[in-house]
Protein backbone atom coordinates (compact mmCIF):
# COMPACT_ATOMS: atom_id res chain seq x y z
CA UNK A 1 0.00 0.00 0.00
CA UNK A 2 1.25 3.63 -0.73
CA UNK A 3 1.33 5.34 2.77
CA UNK A 4 1.10 9.24 2.93
CA UNK A 5 3.05 10.75 5.89
CA UNK A 6 3.23 14.28 7.11
CA UNK A 7 6.08 14.62 8.92
CA UNK A 8 9.21 16.97 8.57
CA UNK A 9 8.77 19.13 5.47
CA UNK A 10 5.97 17.73 3.86
CA UNK A 11 3.36 18.33 7.05
CA UNK A 12 5.18 22.03 7.19
CA UNK A 13 4.16 22.73 3.74
CA UNK A 14 0.32 21.28 4.25
CA UNK A 15 -0.08 23.77 7.18
CA UNK A 16 1.50 26.63 5.36
CA UNK A 17 -1.00 26.12 2.69
CA UNK A 18 -4.13 25.19 4.74
CA UNK A 19 -3.46 28.57 6.55
CA UNK A 20 -3.64 30.91 3.30
CA UNK A 21 -7.13 33.07 2.77
CA UNK A 22 -9.49 32.00 1.05
CA UNK A 23 -10.54 32.51 -2.46
CA UNK A 24 -13.62 33.90 -3.59
CA UNK A 25 -13.68 32.77 -7.28
CA UNK A 26 -15.37 29.42 -9.04
CA UNK A 27 -12.31 27.36 -8.75
CA UNK A 28 -12.20 27.86 -4.92
CA UNK A 29 -15.99 26.87 -5.11
CA UNK A 30 -15.74 23.85 -6.99
CA UNK A 31 -12.29 22.90 -4.88
CA UNK A 32 -14.62 22.86 -1.56
CA UNK A 33 -17.40 20.55 -3.30
CA UNK A 34 -14.60 17.71 -3.56
CA UNK A 35 -12.52 18.76 -0.72
CA UNK A 36 -14.40 18.35 2.60
CA UNK A 37 -12.63 18.57 6.56
CA UNK A 38 -11.97 15.00 7.87
CA UNK A 39 -11.87 14.82 11.26
CA UNK A 40 -10.30 11.74 13.12
CA UNK A 41 -11.29 10.63 16.72
CA UNK A 42 -8.55 7.65 18.05
CA UNK A 43 -6.83 5.44 21.19
CA UNK A 44 -3.82 7.76 20.04
CA UNK A 45 -1.19 8.19 23.27
CA UNK A 46 -1.93 11.47 25.44
CA UNK A 47 1.23 12.84 24.62
CA UNK A 48 0.56 12.38 20.48
CA UNK A 49 -2.86 14.01 18.72
CA UNK A 50 -5.62 11.92 19.60
CA UNK A 51 -7.83 14.49 17.38
CA UNK A 52 -7.00 15.26 13.71
CA UNK A 53 -8.04 17.40 10.83
CA UNK A 54 -7.29 17.05 7.40
CA UNK A 55 -8.45 18.21 3.83
CA UNK A 56 -9.73 15.13 1.66
CA UNK A 57 -8.62 16.04 -1.88
CA UNK A 58 -11.11 13.81 -3.45
CA UNK A 59 -10.08 14.04 -7.16
CA UNK A 60 -6.27 13.85 -6.17
CA UNK A 61 -7.23 11.05 -3.39
CA UNK A 62 -4.95 12.77 -1.03
CA UNK A 63 -5.20 13.52 2.47
CA UNK A 64 -4.03 17.30 3.59
CA UNK A 65 -3.38 17.55 7.24
CA UNK A 66 -4.47 20.78 8.88
CA UNK A 67 -3.95 20.35 12.52
CA UNK A 68 -4.33 17.94 15.64
CA UNK A 69 -4.99 18.07 19.35
CA UNK A 70 -2.42 16.31 21.73
CA UNK A 71 -2.98 15.85 25.78
CA UNK A 72 -6.42 13.93 25.08
CA UNK A 73 -7.21 10.96 26.45
CA UNK A 74 -9.03 8.43 24.48
CA UNK A 75 -10.83 10.92 22.12
CA UNK A 76 -12.33 7.99 20.48
CA UNK A 77 -15.49 9.43 19.01
CA UNK A 78 -16.09 13.15 17.87
CA UNK A 79 -19.10 14.75 16.59
CA UNK A 80 -18.69 18.39 15.01
CA UNK A 81 -21.28 21.18 15.06
CA UNK A 82 -23.14 21.71 11.73
CA UNK A 83 -20.65 25.12 11.06
CA UNK A 84 -18.06 23.06 11.74
CA UNK A 85 -16.54 25.60 14.39
CA UNK A 86 -16.47 23.04 17.51
CA UNK A 87 -16.27 19.40 18.10
CA UNK A 88 -16.95 17.23 21.12
CA UNK A 89 -14.84 14.43 21.62
CA UNK A 90 -15.55 11.42 24.32
CA UNK A 91 -13.01 10.60 26.76
CA UNK A 92 -13.29 7.29 27.11
CA UNK A 93 -11.55 6.00 29.93
CA UNK A 94 -13.03 3.09 32.26
CA UNK A 95 -13.42 4.87 35.60
CA UNK A 96 -14.11 8.15 37.30
CA UNK A 97 -11.55 10.18 35.08
CA UNK A 98 -14.42 9.21 32.15
CA UNK A 99 -15.88 12.42 30.30
CA UNK A 100 -16.38 14.45 27.17
CA UNK A 101 -13.98 17.16 25.72
CA UNK A 102 -15.44 20.54 23.94
CA UNK A 103 -12.95 21.89 21.32
CA UNK A 104 -13.00 24.94 19.21
CA UNK A 105 -11.93 24.33 15.51
CA UNK A 106 -10.81 27.20 13.39
CA UNK A 107 -10.32 25.19 9.91
CA UNK A 108 -8.71 28.48 8.04
CA UNK A 109 -6.07 28.91 9.78
CA UNK A 110 -5.54 25.23 11.10
CA UNK A 111 -6.18 25.31 15.19
CA UNK A 112 -7.93 23.38 17.40
CA UNK A 113 -8.01 24.35 21.36
CA UNK A 114 -9.25 22.31 24.40
CA UNK A 115 -12.09 24.65 25.84
CA UNK A 116 -13.03 22.27 28.70
CA UNK A 117 -14.30 19.11 29.65
CA UNK A 118 -17.05 17.35 32.43
CA UNK A 119 -16.96 13.98 33.68
CA UNK A 120 -19.78 12.31 32.42
CA UNK A 121 -20.56 10.20 35.25
CA UNK A 122 -20.77 6.64 33.74
CA UNK A 123 -17.10 4.83 32.24
CA UNK A 124 -16.38 4.52 28.75
CA UNK A 125 -18.39 6.76 27.03
CA UNK A 126 -18.13 5.75 23.43
CA UNK A 127 -20.21 7.84 21.09
CA UNK A 128 -21.13 11.37 21.74
CA UNK A 129 -23.91 13.25 19.78
CA UNK A 130 -25.40 16.81 19.55
CA UNK A 131 -29.13 17.58 19.72
CA UNK A 132 -30.50 19.47 16.34
CA UNK A 133 -30.47 22.63 18.49
CA UNK A 134 -26.80 22.41 19.15
CA UNK A 135 -27.56 23.32 23.21
CA UNK A 136 -26.60 19.90 24.43
CA UNK A 137 -24.28 16.94 24.26
CA UNK A 138 -25.20 12.83 24.98
CA UNK A 139 -22.84 10.39 25.12
CA UNK A 140 -23.53 6.94 25.80
CA UNK A 141 -21.19 5.18 28.89
CA UNK A 142 -20.46 1.68 28.02
CA UNK A 143 -19.29 0.94 31.59
CA UNK A 144 -21.61 3.15 32.99
CA UNK A 145 -24.69 1.35 31.43
CA UNK A 146 -26.29 5.00 31.93
CA UNK A 147 -26.07 8.04 29.26
CA UNK A 148 -25.53 11.51 30.26
CA UNK A 149 -26.45 15.06 29.09
CA UNK A 150 -24.48 18.17 29.07
CA UNK A 151 -25.57 21.53 28.51
CA UNK A 152 -23.32 23.62 26.21
CA UNK A 153 -23.21 27.65 26.74
CA UNK A 154 -22.84 30.12 24.55
CA UNK A 155 -18.83 29.82 23.73
CA UNK A 156 -19.11 26.01 22.90
CA UNK A 157 -18.22 24.68 26.58
CA UNK A 158 -19.37 21.92 27.93
CA UNK A 159 -21.55 23.33 31.30
CA UNK A 160 -22.21 21.24 34.65
CA UNK A 161 -24.39 19.82 36.60
CA UNK A 162 -24.44 16.54 34.25
CA UNK A 163 -27.94 14.80 33.85
CA UNK A 164 -27.15 10.65 34.27
CA UNK A 165 -30.11 8.45 33.03
CA UNK A 166 -28.78 5.07 34.04
CA UNK A 167 -30.66 1.45 32.69
CA UNK A 168 -30.88 -1.70 34.14
CA UNK A 169 -31.37 -5.01 32.92
CA UNK A 170 -29.62 -8.07 31.13
CA UNK A 171 -29.61 -10.26 28.38
CA UNK A 172 -28.64 -13.69 27.21
CA UNK A 173 -25.34 -14.03 27.01
CA UNK A 174 -23.34 -14.96 30.20
CA UNK A 175 -20.08 -13.04 29.55
CA UNK A 176 -21.38 -9.64 27.14
CA UNK A 177 -24.49 -9.22 28.58
CA UNK A 178 -24.88 -9.52 32.39
CA UNK A 179 -25.79 -5.69 32.80
CA UNK A 180 -26.64 -2.53 30.37
CA UNK A 181 -23.88 -1.62 28.03
CA UNK A 182 -24.91 1.43 26.72
CA UNK A 183 -23.30 1.55 22.96
CA UNK A 184 -24.36 4.92 20.91
CA UNK A 185 -27.43 7.72 21.23
CA UNK A 186 -28.59 9.40 18.07
CA UNK A 187 -31.85 11.93 18.15
CA UNK A 188 -34.55 10.72 15.02
CA UNK A 189 -34.55 12.43 11.79
CA UNK A 190 -37.02 14.80 13.53
CA UNK A 191 -35.00 15.57 16.15
CA UNK A 192 -38.17 14.66 18.54
CA UNK A 193 -36.75 11.36 20.02
CA UNK A 194 -33.63 10.34 21.26
CA UNK A 195 -32.61 6.83 20.82
CA UNK A 196 -29.61 4.76 22.92
CA UNK A 197 -28.66 1.54 21.67
CA UNK A 198 -27.95 -1.24 24.84
CA UNK A 199 -25.79 -3.88 23.73
CA UNK A 200 -26.07 -5.56 27.25
CA UNK A 201 -29.84 -5.55 27.15
CA UNK A 202 -31.05 -6.16 23.41
CA UNK A 203 -32.76 -2.85 23.57
CA UNK A 204 -33.12 0.09 22.16
CA UNK A 205 -34.33 2.86 24.66
CA UNK A 206 -36.44 5.48 22.66
CA UNK A 207 -36.88 8.83 24.71
CA UNK A 208 -39.06 11.53 24.09
CA UNK A 209 -37.84 15.15 23.25
CA UNK A 210 -38.78 17.95 25.57
CA UNK A 211 -39.88 20.97 22.93
CA UNK A 212 -39.56 23.07 25.52
CA UNK A 213 -36.08 22.46 27.04
CA UNK A 214 -34.49 25.00 28.75
CA UNK A 215 -31.11 25.95 27.45
CA UNK A 216 -28.61 25.60 30.18
CA UNK A 217 -30.58 22.48 32.22
CA UNK A 218 -29.42 19.39 30.50
CA UNK A 219 -32.54 17.60 32.99
CA UNK A 220 -35.22 18.92 30.65
CA UNK A 221 -34.20 17.90 27.40
CA UNK A 222 -35.75 14.23 27.26
CA UNK A 223 -38.55 12.61 28.97
CA UNK A 224 -37.82 9.79 30.89
CA UNK A 225 -41.48 8.83 31.94
CA UNK A 226 -41.57 8.41 28.36
CA UNK A 227 -39.58 5.98 27.63
CA UNK A 228 -40.33 3.33 25.37
CA UNK A 229 -38.15 0.20 24.77
CA UNK A 230 -37.85 -1.96 21.11
CA UNK A 231 -36.05 -5.55 21.59
CA UNK A 232 -33.98 -7.03 19.37
CA UNK A 233 -33.55 -11.08 19.85
CA UNK A 234 -31.43 -12.05 22.06
CA UNK A 235 -27.51 -12.47 22.02
CA UNK A 236 -27.57 -9.64 18.71
CA UNK A 237 -26.17 -7.33 20.93
CA UNK A 238 -27.25 -3.47 19.84
CA UNK A 239 -24.21 -1.34 18.61
CA UNK A 240 -24.74 1.50 15.94
CA UNK A 241 -28.13 2.66 14.50
CA UNK A 242 -28.75 4.81 11.33
CA UNK A 243 -31.57 6.59 9.78
CA UNK A 244 -32.37 6.37 5.60
CA UNK A 245 -32.33 9.94 4.06
CA UNK A 246 -36.54 9.54 3.41
CA UNK A 247 -36.80 8.98 7.54
CA UNK A 248 -38.78 6.22 6.96
CA UNK A 249 -36.45 3.08 7.49
CA UNK A 250 -33.22 2.63 10.46
CA UNK A 251 -30.57 0.46 10.12
CA UNK A 252 -28.97 -1.31 13.37
CA UNK A 253 -25.75 -3.36 13.21
CA UNK A 254 -25.70 -5.39 16.18
CA UNK A 255 -22.31 -6.67 17.81
CA UNK A 256 -22.57 -9.98 18.83
CA UNK A 257 -24.59 -11.64 16.28
CA UNK A 258 -23.05 -9.69 12.87
CA UNK A 259 -26.59 -9.28 11.99
CA UNK A 260 -28.32 -5.56 10.37
CA UNK A 261 -31.89 -5.50 11.46
CA UNK A 262 -34.09 -3.05 9.12
CA UNK A 263 -36.49 -1.02 10.82
CA UNK A 264 -39.72 1.24 9.56
CA UNK A 265 -40.04 3.94 11.43
CA UNK A 266 -42.66 6.20 11.95
CA UNK A 267 -42.87 8.72 15.04
CA UNK A 268 -40.97 7.15 16.99
CA UNK A 269 -41.81 3.83 17.22
CA UNK A 270 -39.42 0.91 15.37
CA UNK A 271 -40.80 -1.80 13.62
CA UNK A 272 -38.83 -4.94 13.08
CA UNK A 273 -38.98 -6.41 9.19
CA UNK A 274 -35.76 -8.18 8.36
CA UNK A 275 -32.65 -9.41 9.61
CA UNK A 276 -29.48 -10.41 7.94
CA UNK A 277 -26.22 -11.52 7.87
CA UNK A 278 -23.31 -8.78 7.57
CA UNK A 279 -21.03 -11.20 9.20
CA UNK A 280 -21.10 -14.15 8.03
CA UNK A 281 -18.05 -15.93 10.13
CA UNK A 282 -19.94 -14.61 13.45
CA UNK A 283 -16.95 -13.31 15.09
CA UNK A 284 -19.07 -10.88 17.11
CA UNK A 285 -16.90 -7.85 16.53
CA UNK A 286 -19.45 -5.93 14.10
CA UNK A 287 -18.79 -2.14 14.91
CA UNK A 288 -20.05 0.64 12.30
CA UNK A 289 -22.59 1.14 9.91
CA UNK A 290 -22.96 3.81 7.41
CA UNK A 291 -25.75 4.95 4.32
CA UNK A 292 -24.43 6.33 0.65
CA UNK A 293 -25.71 9.83 0.41
CA UNK A 294 -28.11 8.81 -2.13
CA UNK A 295 -29.55 5.95 0.22
CA UNK A 296 -29.29 3.21 -2.44
CA UNK A 297 -26.09 1.86 -0.31
CA UNK A 298 -25.54 0.27 3.11
CA UNK A 299 -22.50 -0.97 4.47
CA UNK A 300 -21.47 -2.30 8.10
CA UNK A 301 -17.76 -3.33 9.17
CA UNK A 302 -16.87 -6.53 10.66
CA UNK A 303 -13.88 -7.04 13.11
CA UNK A 304 -12.44 -9.95 14.21
CA UNK A 305 -12.20 -12.22 11.17
CA UNK A 306 -11.91 -11.68 8.02
CA UNK A 307 -12.25 -8.17 8.76
CA UNK A 308 -13.61 -5.90 6.35
CA UNK A 309 -17.07 -4.06 5.16
CA UNK A 310 -20.45 -5.95 4.16
CA UNK A 311 -22.20 -4.45 1.14
CA UNK A 312 -25.90 -4.35 0.58
CA UNK A 313 -28.12 -2.72 -1.75
CA UNK A 314 -31.51 -1.51 -0.45
CA UNK A 315 -34.75 -1.95 -2.01
CA UNK A 316 -36.38 1.60 -3.26
CA UNK A 317 -39.84 0.20 -2.32
CA UNK A 318 -39.60 -1.14 1.28
CA UNK A 319 -36.04 -0.45 2.42
CA UNK A 320 -35.01 -4.37 2.63
CA UNK A 321 -31.20 -5.55 2.17
CA UNK A 322 -29.59 -7.76 -0.36
CA UNK A 323 -26.05 -8.46 0.21
CA UNK A 324 -23.98 -7.74 -3.15
CA UNK A 325 -20.45 -7.75 -1.87
CA UNK A 326 -17.46 -7.51 0.53
CA UNK A 327 -14.61 -5.48 0.97
CA UNK A 328 -11.52 -6.65 2.88
CA UNK A 329 -10.09 -3.76 5.12
CA UNK A 330 -7.19 -3.39 7.20
CA UNK A 331 -6.97 -4.38 10.68
CA UNK A 332 -10.15 -3.60 13.45
CA UNK A 333 -12.06 -0.87 11.27
CA UNK A 334 -13.57 0.05 14.10
CA UNK A 335 -15.12 3.55 12.28
CA UNK A 336 -15.76 4.47 8.19
CA UNK A 337 -17.22 7.35 6.62
CA UNK A 338 -18.18 7.98 3.67
CA UNK A 339 -17.46 11.33 1.95
CA UNK A 340 -20.33 14.39 1.43
CA UNK A 341 -20.35 13.06 -2.85
CA UNK A 342 -20.25 9.48 -1.82
CA UNK A 343 -17.61 8.72 -4.28
CA UNK A 344 -14.70 7.41 -1.59
CA UNK A 345 -15.58 5.32 1.79
CA UNK A 346 -12.69 5.80 4.63
CA UNK A 347 -12.28 3.14 7.27
CA UNK A 348 -10.30 3.77 10.69
CA UNK A 349 -8.35 0.49 11.23
CA UNK A 350 -7.04 0.55 14.37
CA UNK A 351 -4.86 -2.34 14.17
CA UNK A 352 -3.19 -1.21 11.22
CA UNK A 353 -2.47 2.22 12.61
CA UNK A 354 -4.42 3.69 9.29
CA UNK A 355 -7.09 4.95 7.75
CA UNK A 356 -7.44 3.02 4.05
CA UNK A 357 -8.72 4.84 1.22
CA UNK A 358 -11.58 3.01 -1.01
CA UNK A 359 -13.26 4.56 -4.55
CA UNK A 360 -16.98 3.97 -4.19
CA UNK A 361 -18.56 2.81 -7.48
CA UNK A 362 -22.15 5.14 -7.03
CA UNK A 363 -23.84 2.62 -9.92
CA UNK A 364 -23.05 -0.33 -7.99
CA UNK A 365 -22.04 0.81 -4.49
CA UNK A 366 -19.33 -1.91 -4.81
CA UNK A 367 -15.59 -0.26 -3.17
CA UNK A 368 -12.24 -0.96 -4.73
CA UNK A 369 -8.96 -0.32 -2.75
CA UNK A 370 -7.29 2.68 -3.94
CA UNK A 371 -3.72 1.42 -2.38
CA UNK A 372 -3.65 4.75 -0.42
CA UNK A 373 -3.81 5.57 2.89
CA UNK A 374 -3.59 7.73 6.23
CA UNK A 375 -0.86 7.20 8.21
CA UNK A 376 -2.13 7.38 12.25
CA UNK A 377 -1.82 6.24 15.67
CA UNK A 378 -4.88 4.03 16.76
CA UNK A 379 -7.62 6.05 14.46
CA UNK A 380 -10.93 4.73 15.72
CA UNK A 381 -13.61 7.07 14.07
CA UNK A 382 -13.90 9.29 10.74
CA UNK A 383 -16.34 12.30 10.68
CA UNK A 384 -16.52 14.38 7.66
CA UNK A 385 -17.93 18.38 8.44
CA UNK A 386 -21.47 18.81 7.27
CA UNK A 387 -20.86 22.47 5.71
CA UNK A 388 -17.78 22.81 3.36
CA UNK A 389 -14.95 24.85 4.44
CA UNK A 390 -13.49 27.20 1.47
CA UNK A 391 -10.31 25.82 0.64
CA UNK A 392 -6.39 27.42 1.34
Amino acid sequence: MKRISFWGGVLTVSVLVACKPAMKDRASAEVAQVSPIMLVGSYADVAQEGVKAFRFEEDSVRATYLCGLSGLSNPSFLVPTKDGKHLYAVKEDEGQTAGAYAISFDAENGRMTLLNEVATQGGAPCHITLDPSERFVVTANYFGGNISIMAVDDSGRLKEPVCVIPFTGKSADPERQTKPYLHAVRFSPDGRFLLADDLGTDRIHIFPVNEKAVAGRPNSLVKPDGMTDVEVKPRNGPRHLVFHPNGRYAYLINELSGNVVVFDYADGKLATKQYLEADTLHAGGSADIQLSPDGRFLYASNRLKADGIAIFKIDAQDGTLTRIGYQPTGIHPRGFALTPSGRYLLAACRDSHCIQIFRRDEQTGLLMDTGQVVEMNKPVCIRFLERPVSPA
